[in-house]
């Protein structure tokens, strides 16, 4: 999403969201399991984390199973508000975890790796000061990640096609097999007349040799991010994009229309749709595979491609872009939606991760760099690099059909850093639309390569569990100014991992709902 247009998306977004609340299940410690070659392993033991007593009508439910809005409303503002308090509580069993193989292995046979393409949403409108230099170093470090290719969003700034050259010339001079292709951003591009094809037309034109383009079926790979409402002067919008897109070009369209996936069947210019919104859950709920499998069921014989984001927040006030939310991150959501897509990976072509440098939105999993939309205020501190060596494990996984072996012990650590009830002291900005959807925790995903005791530990809250092999995913209540620290243990060698600045504060200052994200080396 680009600067000019954040506003416009936020809105589709919230028409499209559902805001009934789904019942969740408050565990002990809930600990999904997967060994290093992808085996499905027993839940945890029960009572080692310490209860959270700040949802008392939650009541257990399937993890794995699909989720359905009790109601529907018009949007996720009209969720009403509750005060969450976090305590620790009393040590309590943890509720069984059923089916639990639905999110956490996959036992589909391993194909070879291009048949599954992982791909991430770099925005050229944030790279405003970069060189071919920074280019290939954004290059360089998604492909060491298990990243295909970047799909570059563009749109009307005459500066772009210079940075488009760039990352062209960056990938070339790399001698890397790492690809490019076009997202048209639509809610920056003009699309009324026959005359606002031309510049999409000529940047395809321009890189359908180049041996960095990427093609699939030997066609040229195409995007978009919106469009669903572009005519190019054409009677339909399905004939304006296929004047557009497939007229005299050899192209493999695969567009974000934001309609209803029924409607895919009348695009005869469609190889393919991309769900974006299929990367959060778009109400008070957990993350599930309903949406996607609402796009697949309406494309037969087309390609899908899902998404895979780790957060979404927002705070620009009145006075500039005026969109002030967030979607729910909660529950570990980048791991559970990429074994999501993991376990139903004979129906996903492609999985576009949500996004490498959309600062203003929270969900850049790309370093720091290049120009902000004027959202230092949540983004400056809040590295998210931290979460590219996890995005690399379940991509391996989604292309391969086996989880790799874990070689090394990791902890990966993440968290808002201050109670999503507390009144900011100093932001002209309110408390974001949406925040009750989210809860007071740290997650933890803990890579081991033999079974260890864990301890997540910040301020009153500690806890230790036992841990076997594989990845684990933990919680820990936050609940006091702490700092942050995890040890794994395995007789008499103590390894403790405390990120620095990872602190959490009960007296924020403004209202900052962006992740903390850390990872041990």
């Amino acid at each position: 999403m680009r600067l000019d247009a954040v506003t416009c998306l936020a809105l589709l977004q919230l028409w499209t969201a559902q805001a009934a609340v789904i019942e969740r299940q408050e565990m002990t410690l809930q600990a999904l399991l997967i060994d290093p070659q992808g085996a499905v392993l027993q839940p945890l033991a029960a009572g080692l984390f310490p209860q959270v007593t700040d949802s008392p009508s939650a009541t257990p439910s399937d993890p794995g199973a699909s989720e359905t809005p009790s109601s529907t409303s018009s949007g996720p503002c009209s969720s009403s508000a509750s005060d969450p308090t976090n305590s620790p509580g009393d040590f309590q069993p943890t509720p069984a975890v059923t089916d639990i193989s639905r999110t956490t292995s996959t036992t589909a046979a391993p194909q070879p790796t291009s048949t599954k393409l992982v791909f991430a949403h770099h925005i050229v409108g944030n790279t405003y000061n970069y060189t071919q230099s920074t280019w290939a170093n954004d290059i360089k470090l998604a492909s060491s990640k298990g990243i295909d290719a970047f799909a570059l969003n563009i749109g009307v700034d005459s500066w772009e096609p210079g940075q488009v050259s760039n990352a062209y010339a960056a990938a070339r001079s790399l001698n890397t097999p790492f690809k490019l292709f076009f997202s048209f951003d639509m809610t920056s591009f003009p699309c009324a007349s026959a005359n606002n094809a031309a510049i999409l037309r000529q940047y395809i034109h321009n890189y359908t040799s180049h041996p960095n383009q990427l093609l699939y079926k030997s066609k040229v790979f195409v995007s978009t991010f919106a469009g669903q409402d572009c005519t190019f002067g054409a009677r339909s919008v399905d004939q304006g994009w296929y004047n557009t897109v497939k007229s005299g070009m050899n192209t493999y369209f695969v567009p974000s229309f934001f309609v209803d996936p029924a409607t895919f069947k009348s695009y005869s210019a469609l190889d393919g749709a991309f769900g974006w919104n299929s990367g959060w859950p778009m109400g008070d709920y957990n993350i599930t595979f309903d949406q996607d499998q609402s796009y697949i069921s309406n494309l037969p014989n087309r390609s899908y491609m899902a998404a895979a984001s780790p957060w979404f927040f927002t705070h620009y006030g009145p006075d500039t872009y005026n969109k002030n939310f967030i979607y729910r991150g909660d529950d570990w959501l980048l791991s559970q939606r990429w074994e999501a897509l993991v376990a139903n990976r004979s129906m996903v072509d492609f999985v576009e991760v949500n996004t490498w440098n959309d600062f203003g939105e929270s969900h850049y999993v790309g370093p720091i760099e290049g120009i902000q939309p004027m959202s230092q205020a949540w983004v400056n501190g809040f590295d998210h690099t931290g979460w590219l060596d996890l995005i690399s494990y379940y991509a391996s996984a989604f292309k391969t059909g086996s989880y790799p072996k874990i070689t090394r012990d990791r902890t990966f650590l993440w968290a808002r850093l201050f109670p999503a009830a507390a009144n900011a002291t100093n932001d002209h900005v309110a408390r974001p639309t949406n925040w009750q959807w989210t809860e007071d925790y740290l997650w933890a995903v803990v890579q081991l390569t033999a079974p260890a005791n864990v301890t997540l530990a910040c301020g009153p809250n500690s806890a230790t569990a036992s841990v076997p092999a594989g990845t684990t995913k933990l919680k820990l209540p936050l609940t006091a100014n702490c700092t942050v620290s995890s040890t794994v243990a395995r007789g008499t060698v103590r390894t403790t991992f405390a990120p620095p600045g990872m602190a959490f504060n009960t007296a924020p200052v403004t209202y900052n709902f962006n992740a903390f994200v850390a990872a041990s080396a």
